[in-house]
């Protein structure tokens, strides 16, 4: 039996001095998973298109007596990506936990979208996903491990109405995540899909603005969710906290969704 950590607060820290990079860290879900696994013992790099953002999460989690680091990372850009891998590791000298989160809505049917909504849903919603765990991988063979947690959606087991460049990503990235969790499970690197469905960020505006505003959503959500309203971020990230750290040491390979029920529908 190992010796359990506690913070401060009295906090278990069950992924005590484990590093964690999470893409789309300064708002959200990202920003509610940095801070979650900084509670129970990670040391965050916290990354962001927008600097400032990554910035605030990583000053969040310092000021609540966390260890953090944040760098801007644009992650359709490839050599953005290899800097904060390659950042991590030369500040850190491992890379334990991979949330890669950040995604983008592009709103509309197969007539309303158009070529570059679906490339610029394919680009952020998988493409940056294979690359930013290409990057990983690697390094947690060296090392004998590690989680990477993928961003997927319920879109991924489900379809969505007037979604077609949303639910066909999210359903390529969580196919993708099972086979690279196939592909790595002998060296103990464990992939799984985070599977949010109606969280009240403002990553949710295409769709607001499809359903014509704020109270229409409202209804939307009311009425078509068992549990009758939104998740939270912290909520999600409870999901993520459990598939990044040993809760879930034998889970490999799932898509873990979060959605209140929506899909079963």
């Amino acid at each position: 039996m190992t010796d359990a950590h506690f913070n401060a607060a009295g906090v278990q820290q069950i992924i005590q001095d484990r590093v964690a990079v999470i893409t789309g860290a300064g708002s959200g879900i990202g920003r509610a998973s940095a801070q979650i696994l900084a509670r129970h013992g990670a040391i965050i790099v916290s990354s962001d298109l927008d600097l400032a953002s990554a910035e605030q999460t990583a000053d969040l989690i310092c000021s609540a007596g966390g260890r953090a680091t944040s760098i801007e990372a644009d992650v359709c850009q490839d050599a953005a990506l290899e800097k904060l891998i390659g950042y991590t590791i030369e500040k850190f000298g491992r890379l334990d936990i991979l949330h890669s989160h950040a995604g983008i809505q592009v709103e509309g049917t197969l007539e309303q979208i158009n070529p570059d909504g679906m490339d610029a849903s394919w680009q952020l919603n998988v493409r940056a996903h294979f690359v930013a765990a290409r990057l990983t991988v690697p390094h947690m063979k060296r090392q004998g491990g590690g989680s990477i947690v993928i961003t997927a959606s319920n879109s991924g087991v489900q379809l969505d109405r007037e979604m077609i460049g949303y639910a066909t990503s999210k359903h390529a990235v969580v196919a993708m995540a099972r086979q690279i969790a196939l592909d790595y499970a002998r060296h103990n690197i464990r992939v799984n899909a985070l599977c949010p469905g109606w969280v009240d960020t403002p990553f949710n505006a295409p769709f607001m603005k499809q359903m014509g505003g704020r109270a229409q959503l409202e209804c939307y959500v009311k009425e078509q969710i068992p549990m009758a309203r939104w998740a939270s971020a912290e909520e999600v990230a409870e999901a993520a906290l459990f598939l990044a750290s040993d809760r879930s040491s034998f889970m490999t390979g799932q898509a873990l969704v979060i959605d209140g029920g929506e899909c079963l529908r």
